[in-house]
Order: C-alpha cells, then sequence, then structure tokens
C-alpha cells in the first residue's frame, strides 16, 4: 500500500489548515519508521500564501494498518495513553518530546491522531545494531528530566488512564498474559537464546506475581517502552541531542524499569557490562538536580531487579503485535539481550 493510500479522508488541506492556523495548500506523505502498534506519515507541506513560522514538514501519527496491531493499540488502551500524555502530561515534565500541535482520541471507534514537530535532521536510533556509549549516557541522562519533576508525586494517583500494577487484579492478569504467551514466545525465539536464558524465562514466570507485587515507591511518570527505535538523536546536520517519541505506554511507576529496560537492550552486552554501573550513578546525579536524593546502592538494586522489565516486554510484546521481518529481528535482538542482561546482574535472586 503507498503511503497516499495510508492518509485518511479526512486529513485534508482544509484540515491541516484548521490545525496549524493557516491555510495549506497542498502536501504530500511518505511512511516513516517501523511502528509496530502506530504508524507514522511524514508530510511535506504547501501553503497558500505567506505562512510565517508554520513548518514546512510535521508528522502525523496514526493507527496501525495492521488489524493486529490496530487491535492490541485499542485494547491495550495505547492510542488514548499517547494522546492523553500529549495533552495533559507532557508539559509537567522536562523530557524533550516533539511540539504537538494536534491530539484527537475517538472513544466510540478507537481511531486517534497525532500532529508533531518533524524531529529530523535527527535520526531515529536503531534497536538491532545498539548505541555507542556516548549515545546512553545522554539518553539515560534524558530520563531524570522525566522522572524527577514529578518524584514521589501522588497527584498522578488522579490520572485513570497512566498504566499502573497496583492492584491484584493488575497483576492477575499480568500472569495470565505471561501463561498465555511464553509457549509461543519460546518456540518462536528460544532458538536463538542459550539454555541459561530458557531457564531463566522459565523459572522467573512462577515469580512473574512476586517481582510486580514487591515494587514499592517512590513512583513517578515512566515511559514504558523507552528504546533506541523510539528515541531520536542529533546528527551532524543538527537536531535535539535526544527526543523521546511513542508515548503509547505512560504510567506510574518505578523510575529504574526505564533505565535498565534501555540498559538491556540499548548498549551490547560486552560494552553495557563495563559501563552500566557509572551510567546509573550518572543517571542518579542527574536525579539531583531535581532535589532527588537517592544512594547509589539504591539505584542499583533497584536497576538489577528491574532487568526484568525488558524480559517481560519481549515474551509478552512479541506476541501481540503484527508479524514482519523487521519485528521478528527487534524481538529476537530484545530476548537474547534483556535475558542475558538478567542473568548478568543475577536479578533473579531479588525476587
Amino acid at each position: 500500500m503507498s503511503s497516499e493510500e495510508l492518509v485518511p479522508v479526512w486529513m485534508t488541506p482544509e484540515w491541516l489548515s484548521d490545525v496549524l492556523g493557516t491555510e495549506v495548500s497542498g502536501f504530500t506523505s511518505d511512511r516513516i519508521g517501523d511502528g509496530l502498534v502506530g504508524m507514522n506519515l511524514r508530510l511535506q507541506l504547501a501553503y497558500a500564501g505567506p505562512h510565517g513560522d508554520a513548518p514546512a514538514r510535521l508528522v502525523a501519527k496514526l493507527p496501525s494498518p495492521d488489524a493486529t496491531s490496530r487491535m492490541t493499540g485499542v485494547v491495550l488502551r495505547n492510542y488514548e495513553r499517547e494522546v492523553l500524555f500529549y495533552r495533559d502530561l507532557a508539559a509537567t515534565v522536562d523530557i524533550r518530546v516533539a511540539r504537538c500541535h494536534r491530539a484527537e482520541w475517538n472513544p466510540d471507534t478507537g481511531d486517534f491522531v497525532l500532529v508533531l514537530e518533524d524531529l529530523s535532521p535527527g535520526a531515529q536510533g536503531n534497536q538491532l545494531t545498539g548505541c555507542s556509549v556516548a549515545q546512553a549516557r545522554t539518553a539515560i541522562a534524558e530520563l531524570a528530566r522525566l522522572h524527577g519533576p514529578r518524584w514521589g508525586d501522588s497527584t498522578l494517583d488522579d490520572l485513570e488512564w497512566l498504566n499502573r500494577r497496583s492492584t491484584a487484579d493488575d497483576t492477575a492478569r499480568l500472569v495470565e498474559f505471561w501463561a498465555m504467551f511464553v509457549p509461543s514466545f519460546l518456540a518462536t525465539y528460544g532458538p536463538v537464546l542459550s539454555v541459561e536464558q530458557v531457564e531463566l524465562v522459565e523459572q522467573f514466570g512462577p515469580r512473574l506475581g512476586d517481582w510486580v507485587e514487591g515494587r514499592d515507591g517512590p513512583f513517578t511518570v515512566t515511559h514504558g517502552d523507552y528504546r533506541l527505535d523510539n528515541l531520536m538523536f542529533a546528527t551532524p546536520e543538527g537536531g535535539y541531542p535526544v527526543a523521546a517519541v511513542d508515548w503509547q505506554t505512560p504510567g506510574q511507576g518505578g523510575a529504574l524499569g526505564d533505565v535498565s529496560y534501555f540498559m538491556g537492550a540499548g548498549l551490547l552486552p560486552v560494552e553495557r557490562r563495563e559501563v552500566e554501573r557509572g551510567l546509573v550513578d550518572h543517571y542518579g546525579v542527574a536525579l539531583g538536580e531535581y532535589g532527588v536524593q537517592v544512594t547509589s546502592d539504591w539505584l542499583w538494586h533497584e536497576y538489577r531487579r528491574d532487568a526484568f522489565a525488558g524480559v517481560v516486554m519481549s515474551v509478552i510484546a512479541s506476541q501481540i503485535v503484527g508479524a514482519s521481518e523487521r519485528s521478528e529481528q527487534l524481538f529476537s535482538a530484545m530476548s537474547t539481550r534483556h535475558t542475558q542482561h538478567a542473568l548478568d546482574v543475577d536479578a533473579l535472586s531479588l525476587v
């Protein structure tokens, strides 16, 4: 399907004119990225006359054209949460995100649209190849700009739509998903895992509920899928040092889940082992700029325990999105790196 065919019929120059408050005479579109649950289109705009500082390009985010992925986005409230993040939460944290020009969600159909700043010439990270230590350091420090402003903020309780696993029903549902999906996960990805990695997955399953319920505060705003494919890094041509996209899983939870999840698969294991303790401490220093005082030992303990965040994501997410060559490569990389991460830090001993 061509990118023109992916543009919904209601997305017209007139609609974009209303979004931007200036007359758009036409636009072209190209699909960008490999979004598994959502779809991104880059819009190249033409204007009827003088348009001041109106952008030449925008990114429109829409539901996935894949039926399985779209259903996942609707049922798990991913589309709703991303719209509400930009509407209600983005302005209360300091992490760099794309400027949002329009955020709409239809509760009856589950459809949504986001019209966002085009972050090029920044370049998307690549989960398959991993990143440099310098990029990891930048990304980890940026997480403190998400977590720090609302660290321990009890008013987050009022945002019903945030992801959280705070009730027995939430835990039971996650345990049920794990039991449902782990056989097919192992059938597909078991061949790329070592014997020790498969054993880790099997041993963790009965402890999953204890892992969830053993988490305690302080809680803050979390991204939930902070990984290279969801980050835009500066290039020699320009761009922000780093900006986070794909806010479909924002939550209220422990901050080190984001940190450990990023580190577990963002860096290749050999490099990660050499630098992870130092980068966790670097994150702690960045938190201190928000008056958050935590010890190095506490950070390291929480980081080790939350190495399972990536294992859980690998098992469940790999089974609920549409399959493609890229998605299979992605989940192969995530599965091997996250399970190895949990083994390297002996995360199972903390559950």
